[in-house]
């Protein structure tokens, strides 16, 4: 069985695409750390990623996080461009339990979110990107490994705390199942 993208889901993909990279280029806050910034723009990768699934997800952290850096720095730093996609992608993945457009997202739910975006952050931020930094830019290990902890850190705070806010605020938009009734 062949599946593609909804339309929706595609222009999902877009509009998420240009709204990681808004958020990347101007609601980013340094850390100290060279190259290395607290970011907003996952948050919103995070919503997404749970709203339209693992795809959107991972498409959206690819292509947003490739334009950003190719706009904010001349050039794209691949190691970390995959992450955004990975994280994306698993964030989806494990979030499937989470039936936002039901109108759920109580404390089950918020937990459940949690949980996935910190395993997620930290395979990305902890492992991969650090190991592609090293294999693909031969960078040093203490650099990549100290970069990586402060944004995956930074991240998981980001998105805990933002992420949620967004996802609740989300819920509430939608009408809960069964919550209609037919009027005789």
């Amino acid at each position: 069985m062949k599946r593609t993208l909804s339309t929706k889901t595609i222009v999902a993909i877009g509009i998420g695409t240009a709204v990681f990279l808004i958020l990347g280029r101007f609601a980013s806050i340094p850390t100290g750390i060279p190259n290395t910034n607290v970011e907003t723009s996952y948050a919103f990768l995070a919503l997404m990623s749970v709203i339209y699934g693992p795809v959107a997800g991972a498409l959206i952290g690819f292509i947003g996080h490739a334009l950003k850096d190719a706009i904010m720095w001349g050039s794209v730093w691949w190691s970390w461009v995959i992450v955004s996609s990975v994280i994306g992608l698993l964030i989806g993945l494990g979030s499937r339990r989470i039936q936002i457009s039901a109108g759920e997202f109580g404390v089950k739910q918020i937990l459940t979110f949690n949980v996935v975006q910190v395993i997620a952050q930290a395979i990305g931020w902890f492992f991969v990107a650090p190991m592609l930094d090293i294999i693909i830019y031969a960078e040093p290990a203490n650099k990549v490994f100290t970069q990586g902890a402060i944004a995956g850190i930074s991240n998981m705070v980001t998105v805990g705390v933002i992420g949620t806010l967004l996802l609740t605020a989300y819920a509430k938009t939608r009408s809960k199942t069964g919550s209609l009734d037919i009027e005789a």
